[in-house]
């Protein structure tokens, strides 16, 4: 193998752990809640129940199903929208998605499939008529054109969808008291608010709390986006380590609260405890993360700039279609709708995944 491959080859490696370590941070509060309810009982229950009703978010949208599917029952689809954005900022819908995520769950195998689609990736977006980077189409009509769009691009049905913002990093941290993580070099870096310096860290071993530890999941200024996801992967797995600890049974509380105020879903409380099912299967659980082969894509804006887009393999994509129908049951036959559009790029970005 030549050095452009094995280049590659590790790149999507990095990036297939960056998908993973997502996941794991989206699912981490639906996961609490199971721990949370069995180490309070009825109490925390039903702290739970009130804080996730508050979440829920049902969108005024023409379902693609014939019949509503039920979670406890059916297979269904779950579309995971993380955007850069707090609730500070509105958590709006003209905010863009940095992290787009496709979940299937198959009822019967206890298994999920999860698809993670490149935020700058060159879609039709149906709302706007043309095609532009998919992280856009949360910013020209939130959740709503979010979904109209992966459903066209995959061509199969999006059942439920769920949105997170970047204020549930910051909050989680804090109501467990901070995580303990290795900081590799000293640096300064902006907080939450984008006030530049605020955070000032120095190397070592040392308990962060939230504001710091999103700083040290930001900081780019003397690595790259390659050693960035490998650090955000590290700073997961020190609140997954925290909050598994007995020693924060007693915050899983706050953790509820830090939840609910920094997510949105159209899952009812009784559909979400469904999902437990699949989180309680332990060893037998099945991830399988999924990848869209593509190539990097410049094209000029009506600036005459150039744009970076990430433009998706066709074959790769109708093989990942296929696969998610066929795991949600519902047949692979392409249905035409995947087709390729020649509009002018309307983008404004000039580098690749300049946001965090």
């Amino acid at each position: 193998m030549s050095y452009d491959g094995r280049t590659v080859k590790k790149h999507k490696q990095r990036k297939s752990k960056r998908r993973r370590r997502i996941f794991t941070f989206i699912f981490l509060p639906i996961m609490v809640l199971a721990l949370s309810a069995a180490a309070y009982g009825a109490h925390l229950y039903n702290k739970a129940e009130s804080v996730m009703n508050s979440t829920y978010n049902p969108l005024d949208r023409e379902s693609k199903r014939p019949v509503a599917v039920q979670p406890e029952m059916d297979n269904f689809s779950l579309l995971i929208i993380g955007v850069d954005d707090s609730s500070k900022r509105g958590f709006s819908t003209s905010s863009r998605s940095d992290a787009l995520m496709l979940a299937t769950f198959n009822k019967d195998e206890k298994s999920i499939k999860l698809l993670s689609i490149p935020r700058d990736s060159y879609v039709h977006i149906p709302k706007l008529g043309y095609q532009d980077k998919i992280t856009h189409a949360h910013a020209n009509g939130g959740p709503i054109t979010t979904i109209e769009t992966v459903e066209e691009l995959l061509d199969l049905p999006i059942d439920f969808y769920l949105k997170v913002n970047f204020d549930a990093f910051i909050e989680i941290i804090d109501a467990l008291d901070g995580i303990d993580i290795e900081v590799p070099y000293a640096f300064s870096e902006q907080d939450s608010n984008d006030v530049p310096n605020a955070i000032n860290l120095e190397a070592g071993y040392q308990t962060l709390n939230g504001e710091e530890a999103l700083a040290l999941a930001r900081t780019r200024k003397m690595d790259s986006d390659v050693f960035r996801g490998q650090r955000q992967q590290e700073i997961v797995k020190s609140i997954v380590k925290k909050a598994a600890s007995f020693d924060s049974i007693g915050k899983y509380g706050d953790v509820i609260e830090a939840v609910g105020n920094n997510m949105e879903t159209d899952l009812s409380f009784d559909q979400m405890k469904s999902l437990l099912s699949y989180a309680t299967s332990g060893m037998s659980l099945n991830i399988e993360t999924l990848n869209i082969d593509g190539q990097d894509l410049y094209l000029p804006n009506s600036n005459g700039n150039q744009v970076y887009y990430y433009q998706l393999d066709e074959l790769s994509l109708q093989e990942i279609s296929n696969q998610l129908k066929k795991h949600l049951d519902i047949g692979t036959t392409n249905l035409g709708q995947n087709e390729t559009y020649q509009d002018e790029a309307q983008g404004e970005d000039v580098e690749p995944n300049t946001d965090y």
